[in-house]
């Protein structure tokens, strides 16, 4: 009832016509920001903040909030159009969305991406408004141990998404790593693998990597020989591309459980401090694959490959505003600098900024749910547009691409050692794809490397005692994740053909009880007996069923 009479409240101050035309603009000018490689939401945002100085808080932030929504939904469009992510955000969706492009259904996989953006947009903003409290006290729970487990676990994900190419997954993902240590130490300063160079002492650039690795190494891909570069995006289809509206929508409903399931880890992944939508979109992404009745066709342009990453993103930017708003902490670039807009304002969030302020809180609800809605109609307009790039040939697209991409990249930082390095690994993830070996492993090294050792060193310099990631729930849950998601594509290999698999949820729902155990409060030591519980039925009737077919296949292949 509290929450009706918060939104009555802030309502009145919300819907006004100004505001609006500021949200709609706000969206379009983020979707722009988001369709262009290099230029990434948290530009477009800090952009648009100088001009919120003169707006009373409600419109500042609701603008503020338009960009951030239109920026994450617009990074599909080049991602699945071009394969190349407009925002960091946007790196899974490429993974299928862009070989559905190249198989002639770019408007399909278009409209599956917006409808899956939109989805996790209102499903976050409804789980913002409800327990938008309750669930950011799970931040402060968080110390680095807990995030270092956590990127431990997020990089298990190359495991699965190596498929039957596991070492060179290994190896691709290692070497992303390697790239992720070259400059200064985080924690002394000190030089490596620098070799005398001055302009490598500061590393090399996340974006000049990606967009090298994903965008430059393409292009030389697809224009590598004289049939291929006249070829069109689209293939022969690309004459008659079609945004086919309500076959995505119901293509997105039918695979509703993933959507929910990337909407819940999106908001869970938005709820933890600095982890944001570059994890959340990939994790998702991993689950919709290890959860699918195909998962080697993961890659080809499936569905499910475009619905998880962008219900997640999306979902990630409502977790974030939950920590922002009720604890004061930013949980990615874009929060931060949206903190900061709202300190310009006088407004100061913390744990008691929902309850004493409810106009302006609730107003940012609300700006959250209808710029999902300004994004899906825009949208829905624009995408025709830029659903033509599908008819233009691959050596004038990659011309263009390539400058746009280097004008970008420059713009970043005005460096120009990062064209340097978005030529570097244009070539290295050239010679990586004619190798062999895949490019998603080394990217994530790439994106988490760096994380994950600021955080280790943050670790090591409160203790030196390895056991704390094993007394600390948060890490023990997220290591034990880690090891049965090693173990994952094995057990899905083998699942129906050899006994041990049968095995393997009753042991996973055990021994996540344990942490989920260790936790503080009653409800999740409660939850963690009935997954102990669970799991000891599973495995009781498992022992009971004794060796059946799948086992006896397994006896005859041994002998």
């Amino acid at each position: 009832m509290e929450l009706f009479t918060n939104l009555s409240a802030a309502a009145p101050g919300f819907f006004t016509p100004w505001t609006m035309v500021l949200m709609f603009i706000g969206t379009f000018a983020g979707l722009i920001a988001g369709a262009i490689p290099g230029f990434t939401v948290a530009m477009a945002v800090v952009l648009v903040l100088p001009f919120t100085f003169s707006m009373n808080a409600v419109q500042g932030l609701a603008t503020m909030m338009a960009v951030y929504v239109g920026g994450l939904s617009g990074g599909l469009i080049s991602g699945i159009l071009t394969g190349i992510p407009g925002t960091p955000s946007s790196v899974a969706t490429t993974f299928d969305g862009y070989p559905l492009a190249r198989n002639g259904k770019a408007g399909f996989a278009l409209g599956v991406g917006v409808w899956s953006s939109f989805f996790g947009g209102v499903i976050a903003s409804v789980i913002l408004m409800i327990v938008a409290p309750q669930l950011a006290m799970i931040g402060l729970e968080f110390q680095p141990v807990d995030y270092f487990s956590l990127i431990l676990f997020a990089m298990t994900v190359t495991a699965s998404m190596s498929g039957d190419q596991m070492i060179k997954g290994l190896m691709a993902g290692l070497l992303g790593l390697l790239i992720a240590t070259v400059g200064s130490d985080v924690v002394f300063g000190q030089e490596r693998f620098t070799f005398g160079v001055d302009a490598v002492t500061q590393g090399f650039a996340f974006l000049p990597v990606l967009v090298g690795l994903f965008a430059f190494s393409r292009l030389l891909g697809d224009v590598r020989t004289s049939e291929s570069a006249h070829q069109r995006l689209g293939g022969t289809a690309a004459q008659s591309v079609q945004i086919d509206y309500l076959g995505s929508m119901r293509a997105v409903l039918r695979s509703w459980p993933n959507v929910i399931r990337s909407a819940l880890i999106g908001v869970f992944v938005g709820v933890l401090p600095a982890a944001g939508s570059t994890i959340s979109n990939v994790l998702a992404y991993d689950q919709a694959k290890k959860a699918s009745k195909t998962p080697e066709k993961f890659g080809t342009g499936m569905i499910d490959g475009i619905i998880a990453p962008e219900t997640a993103n999306n979902a990630t930017a409502g977790g974030a505003l939950i920590v922002m708003m009720a604890l004061g902490l930013p949980g990615d670039i874009m929060t931060a600098i949206m903190l900061g807009a709202l300190l310009i304002h006088d407004v100061i969030p913390s744990p008691s900024f929902i309850a004493n302020q409810p106009e302006i809180a609730y107003s940012i609800f609300l700006a959250f749910f209808v710029a999902n809605f300004m994004m899906l109609a825009l949208q829905s307009f624009t995408l025709r547009g830029f659903v033509m790039i599908t008819k233009v040939k691959m050596y004038m697209l990659a011309a263009v691409i390539l400058f746009y991409c280097a004008l970008g990249i420059y713009a970043l930082n005005n460096v120009t050692f990062d064209m340097w390095t978005l030529f570097i690994f244009g070539v290295v993830g050239f010679i990586i794809r004619a190798l062999g070996f895949p490019i998603v492993p080394m990217v994530l090294g790439v994106v988490l490397g760096g994380i994950a050792e600021s955080r280790l060193s943050q670790v090591l310099a409160r203790s030196d005692d390895i056991m704390v990631f094993l007394s600390r729930p948060w890490s023990l849950f997220f290591l034990m994740l880690g090891c049965f998601s090693l173990a994952f594509p094995y057990y899905q290999k083998h699942q129906g053909k050899m006994r041990w698999t049968r095995f393997f949820v009753p042991t996973l729902l055990m021994a996540l009880a344990i942490p989920v155990f260790m936790m503080p409060g009653l409800v999740r030591p409660s939850v963690a007996c009935l997954m102990e519980v669970a799991g000891i039925v599973l495995m009781m009737r498992t022992i009971r069923r004794g060796p059946d077919t799948a086992s006896s296949i397994e006896v005859r292949d041994s002998a």
